[in-house]
């Protein structure tokens, strides 16, 4: 049985237990930003539940649209050779263009084909990475040249420790990089800070992966301990996402803890993208994303422009929507690639430009009276 799913009951006792101590809390000290509120927590439960279901559905169409696979897969392929060659004639025949109707024709051409061509190729690329560097395909692959740590402690130990150092990396890219933050931004959305945070989680994570986890599997470590290792390092994250506990002393050193965290949901300007790891802190410091709670600081939880909104849906597609925009209101193909490879604080500063760019073109466009 899946661990996650097993540590169900335990996750809402402790929910329970510390929704009332809360309530307790704010009686005597007034109310905190980690108190739970009725549409916050629904909202998060929600999300917990899709992070189940949905995952169930998009591993499976992966596997079977994924380009080596399927004539589904290489459709998606061509569309996306076909949906480049459009768009950049759309762009020369924009910029060419001497008539403004010619040119407002071409560019509404790119805003359709522009979009269509990096989601459709972007498919075909995920779901192509996702198949071949699954810990199942990895293991069977020459290259991992017949090793096999077992099942003991000592592979357990490797899984877990690798699974870990893998996690820092992509989670950190999950900030740095703008398609990998649409998808996690969503766990970061909630203004509130309690356990029930921690199952506001993204869904469809088999297209979202930047390092392979199954790259374990060339160590010779073996797919259903690879698993286990996902399951820990899950469990582990759930209980951090808390303010009632304040600091483990000595364990700050070497644990990612509530107060690690605490700053990595901070949308502070000194807390954003810090502390990244998931049971070891270790990775931030040796690699430079650290930072230590300032309790002369409160963290600010959210992003740093909030939804505002309790839909899920809203919550999980809110940013791949303004990526659509922007890649529509974009002209040329460098400005399209940096809207969904860039960082998100690129696209923000850029995104400004271009509605200053934008609205200068309506004005030239409206006729002088």
């Amino acid at each position: 049985m899946d661990l996650t799913v097993g540590a169900i009951p335990f996750y809402f006792s402790s929910m329970g237990a510390e929704a009332w101590y809360l309530k307790r809390r704010a009686e005597r000290e007034g109310p905190s930003s980690s108190d739970y509120e009725r549409d916050d927590t629904l909202a998060n439960l929600a999300m917990g539940t899709l992070s189940l279901v949905v995952p169930l559905a998009t591993r499976a169409l992966a596997e079977k649209i994924a380009p080596q696979r399927s004539k589904v897969g290489k459709g998606l392929v061509a569309a996306a050779v076909a949906g480049t060659a459009v768009t950049t004639w759309a762009d020369r025949r924009a910029r060419k263009a001497r008539r403004a109707d010619e040119r407002e024709q071409a560019r509404q051409v790119a805003r359709i084909a522009g979009p269509t061509t990096i989601a459709v190729g972007g498919l075909a690329a995920a779901t192509a990475f996702a198949t071949a560097t699954s810990p199942k395909a990895l293991w069977g692959s020459k290259g991992r040249r017949g090793r096999d740590l077992g099942t003991g402690a000592v592979a357990l130990g490797a899984a877990i420790a690798g699974w870990d150092f893998i996690y820092y990396w992509n989670h950190r890219f999950d900030h740095e990089t703008r398609y990998l933050w649409a998808y996690h931004v969503a766990h970061h959305s909630s203004e509130r800070y309690n356990l029930s945070t921690a199952l506001r989680q993204p869904v469809a994570d088999v297209f979202n992966v930047a390092v392979p986890f199954g790259a374990l599997s060339l160590l010779g470590i073996r797919p259903a301990l690879i698993e286990t290792a996902r399951q820990i390092n899950l469990i582990y994250q759930y209980w951090i996402h808390t303010d009632v506990i304040r600091t483990l002393g000595p364990a700050e050193e070497v644990l990612n803890t509530a107060s690690h965290h605490r700053v990595h949901h901070g949308s502070n300007r000194r807390y954003i993208d810090r502390n990244h790891g998931s049971i070891l802190i270790i990775w931030d410091r040796l690699f430079g994303t650290f930072e230590r709670e300032d309790p002369d600081e409160p963290v600010i939880y959210g992003l740093t422009k909030n939804i505002e909104s309790f839909n899920p849906v809203r919550i999980t597609d809110h940013e791949y929507v303004d990526i659509v925009r922007d890649v529509a209101d974009s002209d040329n193909w460098r400005d399209r690639f940096s809207f969904v490879f860039r960082g998100p604080g690129w696209a923000y500063a850029r995104r400004a430009e271009l509605d200053a760019e934008l609205a200068d073109r309506g004005a030239e466009a409206v006729p002088a009276a």
